[in-house]
């Protein structure tokens, strides 16, 4: 797409009308109007305003600026690059310090990137192609192979992850793996523990995500740390035995 349909797909994904976006971006409708009907070329600043007023990730702000014709702002480093050890020593510390809990890191496309040693109890009896790299953590999760067997609220669970995912390839590959829950009136978003079988006994799990909400590397800033927290004191206590 060129600039003037990638702004306007952009700004209408997040729901804003010309006017909001155009009074956070500092500028005027009219301006904004003729950005997206391609009467305007926008100046380098005012791509990166835009993208930074719509809270692009960085990946589409940089997406944003070739559509206009200028080069990336945001770096793209690959997480092995010495640039980025101070990212790797700190990540390293965060998994260390949620054991004895699982914790693990993922990118992007939500493949796994770090695990600390207590992930080993999640993955008990994956088959073996599941955890060859890239290891892709929604695969393994609802795979037949993968956890399905051993998570007890399988269709609450997999619903849980496939709403938060688009509607691309791997959603298409993951909901044939599982079985069909169909929303009641109230729905407004599945939310459900995970409920697995382990070799300590079942266990009731919470999850938690954090990201670098500061970071300016793209590799950096779709990093995401899950970390799968106890949630009752019975499945605390088979965690720390």
């Amino acid at each position: 797409m060129d600039f003037a349909d990638t702004l306007r797909a952009a700004r209408q994904r997040r729901r804003l009308s010309q006017l909001d976006l155009a009074l956070r971006a500092g500028t005027t409708q009219r301006h904004l109007s003729f950005m997206e009907s391609g009467r305007s070329r926008p100046g380098r600043a005012m791509v990166v305003r835009l993208g930074e007023s719509m809270e692009l990730p960085l990946r589409e702000r940089n997406e944003l600026l070739l559509s206009a014709g200028y080069a990336p702002v945001y770096p793209h480093t690959p997480l092995d690059d010495p640039s980025l050890a101070p990212v790797r020593t700190a990540l390293g510390h965060i998994l260390t310090g949620h054991l004895p809990y699982p914790a693990i890191v993922v990118d992007a496309r939500h493949d796994l990137v770090l695990a600390n040693d207590a992930f080993g109890l999640i993955t008990e009896g994956v088959a073996e192609h599941l955890l060859r790299p890239p290891i892709n953590v929604l695969r393994v999760s609802l795979h037949p192979e993968g956890l399905a067997p051993r998570v007890v609220n399988l269709a609450q669970w997999a619903r849980h992850i496939l709403d938060r995912l688009p509607h691309d390839d791997l959603y298409d590959e993951l909901s044939g793996y599982v079985p069909h829950v169909a929303p009641g009136p109230g729905h407004v978003g599945f939310a459900a523990p995970l409920r697995l079988r382990s070799s300590r006994g079942e266990l009731l799990l919470t999850t938690t995500i954090t990201t670098f909400a500061t970071a300016l590397d793209v590799t950096v800033a779709e990093l995401k740390l899950e970390a799968f927290l106890p949630a009752d004191a019975a499945t605390a206590a088979l965690l720390t035995g």
